[in-house]
C-alpha cells in the first residue's frame, strides 16, 4: 500500500517525467523551426523535383522530414499544397512513405545518448543561448539550432534522472502498469493515444526509448507502443484535412490507411515470431548493461519497420490513391473559376513552401491578366458580348486573386520567417498588385471597344495600323516580364525596359499623328476621346510590365528599391542600347 510519503515522491517523479516530456518537445520545436529556416532554399529546390516518379517522391518526404524533424509537418504540408493544386495525389502518396522514413532520425538520434554526448549537447545549448543574443540572423538561426538540440537532451536526462524513471517506485509502478497492459493490441492503443496526445511521433518515440533505457519498458512491449506511435501521428493529418478539398482529405486517408498496414502486417509477424525478432536485436547490440544499446535496439528496430513498410507498399501507390478516392467522393464544385483560388492556411507552419504555393497561384493570376489583356485587344475591332463577359470575368477573378494573397501574404510577412522569405513576400505583394492593374487597364481597353461598336465610331486605316503596332509591342512586354516572373529570369530586364521606353515613345508619336488627323478631318472628335484613352491604358499596362520585373530584379538583388533598380537597367550600358534600337525600328510606325 502506498503511504502519504510515497504519493509525494511519486507526485514529485511525475512532476519531473513531464517536464522532461515538455523540455524534450520545445527542443523539438526549437530545432525544427531553426531547420527549416535554415533549409528553406534546399526544401524549395526538393519541392521543385517533384514528379511521378515513386523513388523520387520517397526522397523528397524523407529528405523534407529530415529537414523539419516531424513526420506530422511534412504531413499537413503536403496535405496544404495538394489543396493548393500543387501536387496530386499520386505525386503525394509516395512523400507521405518517405516522410515515416525522415522522421527515424530522431530516434536514432535520441538512442545515441550516453554521458560524453550530453555533455556536447549541453555544450550546444550553452553556445545556442549565446548566439541568441546577436543580431546577426543567421546567427539566431544557428542558436536556435543548438538550443533545441541540446534541451532534447536535456529533456532525455530529466526523464531518465532519479527524480522520474530513474526513481525505483516510479520504475516498479510502470513496470507493473506495463505487465498488466502486455496484450499487444492495449500496447498499440497506448502509442495510438499518447502519440495522439503530444502530436508528435519522434517525441513518443522519444519517451519509449528513454523508459527502455532505464529498465522501465521491456523491448518486446515497446516495439508494439512504437507501432501505436506510428497510427498516433495520422491524428495531426486527419486533423489538419477537415474543412479541406477532397483531394486533401484523401491524402490524409492515404497517411492513416499506409501506416495502419504496415501496423497491422508488423504486429502480426511481431506476435508470432516476438522471440527471434528480440534475439536478432540483442544480437545487434548486445550488451544488457548499456542504457545506449538497449536504445538503439529500439532505435533499430524503428528504422526497420519505417523502412520496409515503405518498399513493400510503394508498388500499391495507385491502389492506395484509387481506394481513397472511392472513399472519398468528389463534391460538386462551383464552376465558377473564383473557387479554384486556394492558399491553405496549414502551410503557415512552413513559410518557405508557404509562399512556393503563393508563387504558383502569383503564376495563375498572371494568366488571367493576359487573357483579359488578349481578348480586350480582340474586342477593340470585333467587340462581341462574349469577349466582353470574357473580359470582366478575368477581371472579377484578379480581382479575388489579390484580396486572397494579399491577405495571406501579409498574415504570413508577419510570422517569424527569415529575410529571405520576407523580401519574397514583399516581392509577390508588388506584382499581384501590378498584375490586378493589367487587368483593369485590359476591362478599359475592351469598354473602348464596346464603345466604338455601341456609337458606330470607326477609326481611320492609318490609326488602326498604329494600334496594332502598339497593341503588339505591349503584348511582347507582357509575356516578357510574365516570363521574367515565373521563371525568376534577370536576363530579361533589359528587353523589358528597353521596350517599356519604346512603347512610351510610340504614345507620343501616336498622340501627335492622331492630333494631326483631327485637323485634316480624317478622324473625328469622339474617336479623339477613344484614342486618348487608349493610348493610356496601354501604356500604363507597359508600366505596370516594367514595375514586375523591377520587383523580381529587387527580390534577387536582396534590395527592395524597384525605381533604384530600374534605373541601373537603363544605365546597363551598350546591351540596353543595342536592344532600345532593335525595339525600336521593329515597332516602327509606318
Amino acid at each position: 500500500m502506498l503511504t502519504s510519503e510515497n504519493i509525494m515522491e511519486l507526485i514529485g517523479s511525475l512532476v519531473w517525467l513531464l517536464a522532461g516530456v515538455g523540455v524534450f518537445i520545445v527542443g523539438m520545436n526549437f530545432m525544427s523551426d531553426a531547420l527549416e529556416k535554415s533549409a528553406s532554399s534546399g526544401m524549395k529546390r526538393l519541392l521543385e523535383k517533384i514528379s511521378n516518379n515513386r523513388f523520387s517522391g520517397v526522397g523528397i518526404g524523407a529528405g523534407v522530414t529530415a529537414i523539419i524533424q516531424s513526420s506530422s509537418a511534412t504531413s499537413v504540408m503536403v496535405i496544404g499544397l495538394v489543396n493548393a493544386g500543387v501536387m496530386t495525389l499520386m505525386q503525394a502518396t509516395p512523400i507521405i512513405m518517405g516522410a515515416n522514413i525522415g522522421t527515424t532520425i530522431t530516434g536514432v538520434l535520441v538512442a545515441l545518448k550516453n554521458n560524453i554526448f550530453d555533455m556536447i549537447m549541453y555544450a550546444f545549448a550553452f553556445a545556442g543561448v549565446m548566439m541568441g543574443f546577436s543580431k546577426k540572423e543567421k546567427f539566431k538561426i544557428l542558436g536556435s539550432l543548438c538550443s533545441g538540440l541540446g534541451l532534447i537532451f536535456v529533456g532525455l536526462n530529466i526523464m531518465s534522472s532519479d527524480q522520474a524513471f530513474g526513481n525505483d517506485l516510479v520504475k516498479s509502478i510502470f513496470t507493473s502498469i506495463f505487465e498488466k497492459i502486455s496484450f499487444p493490441l492495449l500496447l498499440i492503443l497506448v502509442g495510438v493515444i499518447f502519440t495522439a496526445l503530444i502530436q508528435s511521433s519522434s517525441a513518443a518515440t522519444g519517451v519509449v526509448i528513454t523508459m527502455v533505457g532505464t529498465g522501465v519498458l521491456e523491448l518486446d512491449q515497446a516495439l508494439f507502443i512504437i507501432l501505436g506511435a506510428n497510427i498516433g501521428t495520422c491524428v495531426t493529418a486527419l486533423l489538419a484535412s477537415i474543412g479541406a478539398k477532397a483531394n486533401s482529405k484523401r491524402v490524409a486517408l492515404i497517411h492513416f490507411t499506409f501506416n495502419c498496414i504496415g501496423t497491422v502486417v508488423f504486429s502480426a509477424i511481431i506476435w508470432i515470431f516476438k522471440d527471434p525478432i528480440v534475439d536478432m536485436l540483442t544480437a545487434v547490440f548486445p550488451n544488457d548493461n548499456d542504457p545506449m544499446q538497449l536504445q538503439m535496439r529500439v532505435s533499430l528496430f524503428h528504422v526497420i519497420f519505417n523502412v520496409t513498410t515503405t518498399l513493400v507498399l510503394l508498388p500499391f501507390v495507385k491502389q492506395l490513391v484509387d481506394f481513397s478516392c472511392r472513399v472519398i467522393k468528389d463534391k460538386k464544385e462551383d464552376d465558377d473559376a473564383l473557387s479554384t483560388i486556394s492558399i491553405d492556411e496549414r502551410l503557415l507552419s512552413t513559410p518557405s513552401i508557404a509562399l512556393e504555393s503563393c508563387h504558383v497561384v502569383a503564376t495563375d493570376m498572371a494568366h488571367w491578366s493576359i487573357q483579359a489583356f488578349d481578348d480586350s485587344v480582340k474586342a477593340l475591332f470585333g467587340y462581341t458580348e462574349k469577349l466582353d463577359k470574357r473580359v470582366r470575368e478575368a477581371e472579377k477573378i484578379t480581382d479575388k486573386y489579390e484580396d486572397k494573397l494579399g491577405s495571406y501574404l501579409v498574415k504570413l510577412s508577419s510570422s517569424s520567417i527569415s529575410e529571405k522569405d520576407s523580401a519574397h513576400a514583399s516581392m509577390l505583394l508588388k506584382v499581384i498588385g501590378d498584375f490586378e492593374r493589367i487587368s483593369d487597364h485590359a476591362r478599359n481597353i475592351m469598354m473602348s471597344g464596346a464603345e466604338l461598336s455601341e456609337k458606330k465610331l470607326s477609326f481611320s486605316e492609318e490609326a488602326k495600323s498604329e494600334i496594332n503596332v502598339l497593341s503588339n509591342a505591349v503584348s511582347e512586354i507582357i509575356d516578357l516580364s510574365f516570363s521574367s516572373f515565373i521563371n525568376n529570369d534577370l536576363s530579361l530586364a533589359v528587353k523589358v525596359e528597353s521596350l517599356e521606353e519604346v512603347i512610351d515613345g510610340l504614345k507620343e508619336k501616336m498622340r501627335t499623328n492622331h492630333t494631326k488627323r483631327l485637323q485634316k478631318g480624317n478622324c473625328s472628335l469622339d474617336t479623339g476621346f477613344v484614342w486618348s484613352d487608349l493610348l493610356t491604358n496601354f501604356e500604363r499596362i507597359s508600366d505596370h510590365c516594367s514595375n514586375i520585373v523591377g520587383a523580381v530584379v529587387d527580390f534577387e538583388n536582396n534590395d527592395l528599391n524597384t525605381h533604384k533598380a530600374l534605373r541601373n537597367i537603363r544605365r546597363s550600358g551598350e546591351e540596353y542600347t543595342n536592344q532600345y534600337a532593335s525595339y525600336s525600328e521593329k515597332y516602327a510606325l509606318s
